[in-house]
């Protein structure tokens, strides 16, 4: 109790403490959109492509925060490490390749791929996926009619996209691409309700490797893989 006849200290310490915890609880919690799962592992990769910008730490000089200079999107392996070596031997057999034009084509295709599995357009697949991916998403489109089901998916962002892998086998070339994208991934049961997935954005890191065969006249890289990082 507080002698001097004032107000109590002890209720105002209390009362700080309080306020103290709503506030740290509210700055977590107010981080979380989405959903939450487990993190996912990231593979390790040499010369990781560059954090987004949006992760970019401003630096303080002499009391305030200086701008964070932009990163790029699309980081290209350095032209003397083992990736750069393996571009350098794809260009020796097909001049044509740009590795800045790719990553941008892998991007277009990356959405075009992601809304038409969504929507069950296996005709646009069928011209973007090797066969033997073409018949694991036919399969599972397949499976999401059988039980009435709709997808909904809706990329807002690629906020990131680099290659993390080549490999050439003859004139047979494999390039694999890290893409970071937020996304909107629901899946509705026949009576309209959630299945899975949640109607907030998650941020999605993929891992597709796209496969062509570089002695044919038809440039297109089809998808040869997929799977989450």
């Amino acid at each position: 109790m507080n002698l001097s006849g004032g107000f109590p200290v002890d209720i105002v310490l209390f009362g700080l403490i309080a306020a103290f915890l709503v506030l740290r609880l509210r700055s977590i919690l107010g981080r979380r959109t989405g959903f939450e799962g487990r993190p996912r592992p990231v593979p390790p990769i040499s010369a990781r492509n560059a954090p987004n910008a949006r992760d970019a730490k401003p630096a303080v000089i002499e009391g305030r925060a200086e701008p964070v200079p932009p990163r790029p999107l699309r980081p290209l392996p350095e032209p003397t490490s083992p990736l750069g070596e393996q571009l350098r031997r794809l260009r020796t057999i097909d001049a044509s390749f740009d590795p800045a034009r790719f990553l941008e084509a892998a991007e277009n295709t990356f959405r075009t791929i992601v809304a038409a599995f969504a929507g069950g357009d296996r005709v646009t697949l069928r011209s973007l996926l090797t066969d033997e991916t073409y018949r694991a998403f036919e399969t599972a489109i397949a499976a999401r009619e059988t039980a009435s089901e709709t997808q909904r998916t809706e990329i807002k962002e690629i906020s990131a996209a680099a290659i993390v892998a080549v490999e050439l086998a003859e004139q047979v070339a494999d390039i694999t691409v890290r893409l970071v994208s937020d996304q909107l991934n629901i899946t509705l049961g026949r009576d309209g309700q959630p299945v899975s997935g949640t109607d907030g954005i998650t941020e999605m890191v993929d891992l597709w490797t796209f496969e062509r065969d570089l002695g044919m006249r038809d440039q297109t890289w089809r998808l040869a893989a997929a799977r989450s990082a």
